[in-house]
């Protein structure tokens, strides 16, 4: 189950919200807990085992985590619980990745059938990258002090299973958590605020994301003759802002889902393509993760506190993870080096030559940079994403007389390049903060404050609707996390 699909718009969520509002405050959180299994089983009824598994695990250990006394066996508990993490975490997402570069190297070393291995394709559970890391940041923040061990088994299941950020993160730390798994509360403005926020991230997925996605599945499909350099800069740009809005859309909906149980959940996204670097451009995409690779691998690496070698050494091996944490490929992994290459060299003699540079010119390189990455994470295949590029810069020409761009592009795909450009920038949101300040200004119960409010709820109200038309009509609704 998915937040855009009719099954949870219009009985999940509604039935839960319902039972949440009517249960008492002893029994909310059982009943969160049993509405995210269920919501997890309905997509995934074969592996709600490993779920409660890894739950069951990842409690025992904080539990032991506690109780340990030296620090020599604490450390020794704390590798046992990330190991068993890890190793659950590869069976089920790398076997077969590790399975087949090994069959491609033994063959490129002519030892033949013999040394390959044949593993059955393994389905990947949905989700499991995000509740995983989930539960190595509470094993690790329970030994480094920096949150409470977590007796109740209760309390720790619903940390790691609760339904709004189970399949698509925000990756959510427990300290900041865990007095709201104990006691919470819910007012009509934070109940009104998560209802506008989930109905944002709503629109921006089935209104913005999914026209785009579209035009993109269509032109990375043509085959390599028939792609000429207009409809592989338009798939190149679609994509771009189809992975952000569909991807800050769930975290959108995920942070407003939180607020409507009374749970706060950390910003994911802060306008990423008006970076000016790369660096930058990690310090507002998908915050949860790369501050999660920070905190649990860069810094215990070293860091930048062993010479310019070393942290440039600790990048690329933060980033080559960082691409498998996307996916089980080799696109995946070159996308994770290409982007730990380049902030190593920002972290060198290039970063201060960037910071001198006009700023235009510096937002230039970074999006640049950064579409060059997306073609490489949305190519089937490292071939088909130089070939893309290729014809992107024109070291390659089409066979065949090919299609203009404008062919790709209707009205709806119009608008949503046209809104999705203005709105992945600041302006739409510094206009809504400089209305409410106004609005504040003048006093909560004049005229303009009831003008404001009533313009929010019709453009909420709105949004709703068409969101809620494009997800009962639309047969074109992809879940781009799978692999996650």
């Amino acid at each position: 189950m998915v937040f855009s699909s009719t099954l949870f718009l219009f009985f999940f969520l509604p039935v839960v919200l319902g039972a949440y509002a009517l249960a008492p405050r002893g029994a909310r959180n059982a009943l969160l807990l049993a509405a995210s299994l269920v919501f997890y089983a309905w997509g995934e009824a074969g592996y709600v085992l490993l779920l409660l598994g890894s739950i069951v695990i990842n409690h025992a250990v904080g539990l032991r985590l506690r109780a340990g006394q030296d620090t020599s066996p604490r450390r020794g508990v704390l590798a046992l619980g990330i190991a068993l993490n890890l190793i659950l975490l590869g069976a089920f997402k790398y076997a077969n990745f590790a399975a087949d570069s090994w069959n491609v190297m033994v063959g490129a070393m002519g030892l033949g059938s013999a040394a390959s291995i044949e593993l059955a394709p393994i389905h990947l559970p949905i989700g499991i990258s995000f509740f995983t890391f989930q539960a190595i940041s509470y094993l690790v923040d329970v030994h480094r002090g920096h949150a409470p061990v977590e007796r109740s088994l209760l309390r720790v299941a619903l940390y790691i299973s609760l339904f709004p950020q189970l399949i698509a993160g925000p990756i959510v730390r427990f300290a900041s958590v865990a007095s709201a798994l104990r006691e919470r509360s819910v007012d009509l403005a934070g109940y009104h605020a998560g209802l506008r926020r989930f109905v944002r991230g709503l629109a921006k997925k089935m209104l913005i994301a999914n026209p785009l996605g579209e035009v993109a599945d269509a032109i990375f499909a043509l085959p390599p003759g028939e792609l000429g350099a207009q409809a592989a800069w338009l798939g190149a740009v679609c994509y771009a802002l189809q992975i952000f809005f569909d991807f800050s859309g769930y975290s959108d909906m995920a942070i407003g889902l939180g607020r409507l149980f009374g749970f706060t959940f950390p910003e994911n996204f802060r306008f990423p393509y008006v970076a000016a670097s790369i660096r930058e451009f990690w310090r507002r995409w998908h915050i949860s993760l790369s501050t999660w690779f920070r905190d649990y691998l860069y810094i215990p690496l070293g860091g930048s506190r062993r010479g310019g070698a070393r942290t440039a050494l600790n990048l690329l091996v933060v980033f080559f993870l960082c691409g498998l944490w996307h996916g089980a490929s080799a696109n995946f992994v070159v996308w994770g080096l290409f982007h730990g290459a380049f902030l190593a060299l920002e972290r060198g003699g290039f970063g201060r030559l960037l910071a001198r540079a006009w700023r235009p010119l510096r937002h230039g390189y970074a999006l640049l940079v950064v579409l060059v990455g997306w073609v490489v994470f949305r190519a089937e295949t490292l071939p088909q994403a130089l070939h893309h590029l290729a014809v992107m810069f024109g070291l390659s020409r089409p066979e065949v007389l090919v299609e203009p761009a404008r062919y790709y592009v209707d009205a709806s795909v119009g608008w949503a390049l046209l809104v999705g450009v203005l709105i992945s920038m600041p302006t739409a949101a510094g206009a809504a903060a400089w209305m409410r300040q106004a609005v504040a200004d003048r006093g909560d119960r004049g005229p303009a404050a009831w003008a404001f409010v009533g313009a929010r709820l019709a453009t909420t109200a709105l949004l709703l609707l068409a969101a809620a038309a494009s997800v009962a009509s639309s047969t074109y609704n992809p879940f781009i996390y799978f692999r996650f």
